[in-house]
């Protein structure tokens, strides 16, 4: 039955997904919204979250593929403010949660509070980024948005396994744990960097596109597992999982730059696939949870109204620690400023955006889960965990988008910078082209068994392939976004598209006739989808 309840879930959740994305909606938030009110149905059967599922399954693909999408030089670049807010604030995020907590419920020892610290510290940027690419946020934003969000995880973990031994007694000293957070960094990085180098021979030898496509699917799961297997000085010491992930992706993006056009095709899809599927699920799963909270709730030996005003409490104290934070990072004095030396920090309406792009998602309810049992406060800590969860969810996702609306976060200049530096290096792309077209011609064309006015003309084909397309994206890059369905090149494109879709509809009418074999007509069908797969790529690149 469970296993039927969770195909369930993962068909409505993909459902309501497609449904946003119809009507360019939010889905995370349509998702969880359905999710809450289908949970307080009577009678539905429920779907427990297990934390497992969720730190070895769920959250390495998700991990592996943001970082493959992610810029390596963008990461480097940022590093001082994505460490800032995906360590330094996961940091203190944690401690003053706990302060609170500890202060509020005085009987929950400190000690089970930044447990829950912990827990609530790293934001989800699934719904941020998503808002973000749609609205046109700066790009240098949505590197460090992007980059926090591919290291506060691990940061939290580490502090969240600290927090839990200091529950149980076995903790030592704060150098104890700074150990254990530097060998689970040092040995993540480790991990996840051999193993993409490893994959990247794996690759070199294969040169099959499907085989290494289904290499790169386990290497999320291979190296989160194999960094938190090793004990290197003992149990308690280990590599984080999530760094290995994070690493070996970015690593294997890099290297995906000389992969085979078919692969990172073939990559493309497979990872966006992936992505909608998790992700629906993940969210799913948030607002099922609620049954499981309100027991939780209803077990603890405290009035109902004292819980639900700690959790406000403590949704308040997690959302607003994060916007002085932000401010302060970025405009520290110039010696210590986080954004790099030279380089002014983002206007405050950047700022005020990245403050309020924290929502929580389903590591945090995944980890709150994960809490042993008979851990003192172990009831309020999930309780609380599902608030601050799905209340960030809720009013930050609900308004980080008339957010940056009304603050108009755009850099009109990074468009035009952004036309210059395609300009420029299509430029040189043409006269690479053109360079290499006298040696075609000159080794290979003059040595054809052909009349010499059949080689010019071959030659000048070539010689206008390449100009035209040059042309046409020259024309195209100055025209506004209104203007580019009108250009040639977006004409061009849309009748080569209605060409070949009425091509392919008479292939299948003489399949249907019985003049082709269906292998024949498999055949044909793939070489005209991918002729469409380019047209329009090319359509969407232009108009976008």
């Amino acid at each position: 039955m469970e296993i039927l309840t969770l195909m369930g879930v993962l068909a409505g959740s993909l459902a309501l997904t497609a449904f946003a994305r119809r009507y360019n909606l939010s889905a995370p938030l349509l998702v969880v919204v359905v999710a809450l009110g289908v949970a307080l149905i009577p009678g539905v059967p429920r779907l427990e979250l297990e934390p497992e599922l969720i730190l070895t399954v769920v959250l390495p693909p998700l991990l592996y593929s943001t970082s493959l999408e992610s810029s390596v030089t963008h990461f480097k670049t940022n590093l001082r403010p994505i460490v800032a807010l995906g360590v330094v604030l996961v940091a203190v995020t944690a401690v003053a949660v706990a302060l609170v907590v500890h202060l509020l419920l005085p009987d929950v020892p400190f000690a089970s509070a930044l447990v829950f610290g912990a827990v609530v510290a790293p934001p989800d940027a699934v719904t941020a980024v998503a808002i973000g690419r749609k609205l046109g946020l700066p790009r240098r934003l949505m590197a460090v948005l992007t980059g926090e969000s591919l290291v506060n995880d691990a940061a939290a973990l580490t502090l969240y396994k600290v927090a839990l031994a200091a529950v149980a007694g076995t903790a030592g000293s704060a150098g104890h744990g700074f150990a254990v957070f530097g060998v689970a960094t040092v040995l993540g990085i480790a991990v996840g960097l051999a193993i993409g180098a490893i994959v990247v021979l794996i690759r070199r030898q294969l040169d099959d596109p499907l085989m290494e496509s289904a290499f790169g699917i386990i290497v999320p799961f291979g190296a989160y597992v194999t960094a938190e297997h090793l004990h290197p000085f003992g149990a308690e010491f280990s590599g984080s999982g999530v760094l290995a992930v994070v690493a070996a992706g970015l690593y294997l993006g890099n290297r995906s730059l000389y992969a085979s056009p078919a692969t990172r095709m073939q990559d493309r899809s497979v990872w966006a696939s992936i992505d909608v599927l998790l992700e629906a699920l993940v969210f799913a799963l948030m607002g099922l949870q609620l049954p499981f909270v309100l027991d939780g709730a209803q077990h603890a030996a405290r009035d109902n109204g004292t819980l639900a005003l700690v959790a406000v409490v403590v949704l308040l104290v997690t959302m607003l620690v994060r916007i002085p934070a932000v401010f302060v990072f970025a405009y520290l004095p110039r010696t210590l400023r986080l954004f790099g030396h030279g380089r002014a920090a983002p206007p405050w309406r950047s700022l005020a955006v990245l403050s309020w792009t924290g929502m929580r998602g389903v590591v945090t309810l995944a980890a709150a889960a994960g809490v042993p049992a008979g851990t003192p406060g172990r009831e309020e800590i999930q309780l609380f965990a599902f608030a601050v969860a799905i209340g960030t969810v809720l009013i930050q996702g609900l308004t980080l988008p008339p957010l940056i609306r009304v603050l108009k976060v755009q850099d009109p200049s990074e468009t035009s910078r952004d036309e210059a530096e395609e300009l420029a290096a299509r430029e040189v792309a043409k006269r690479a082209a053109h360079e290499r077209l006298r040696e075609i011609s000159h080794d290979r064309l003059a040595s054809l068994d052909l009349p010499p006015e059949k080689v010019a003309r071959l030659k000048e084909r070539l010689e206008r392939l390449v100009e035209t397309r040059y042309r046409f994206a020259e024309a195209t890059i100055k025209l506004s976004g209104e203007d580019r369905s009108g250009t040639p090149q977006a004409q061009f494109a849309k009748a080569r598209k209605e060409l070949l879709v009425i091509q392919r509809k008479a292939m299948i009418e003489e399949n249907r006739a019985g003049r082709l074999d269906d292998d024949v007509l498999q055949k044909v069908l793939r070489e005209l989808d991918l002729e469409e797969m380019s047209v329009m790529a090319a359509l969407t690149n232009r108009l976008s």
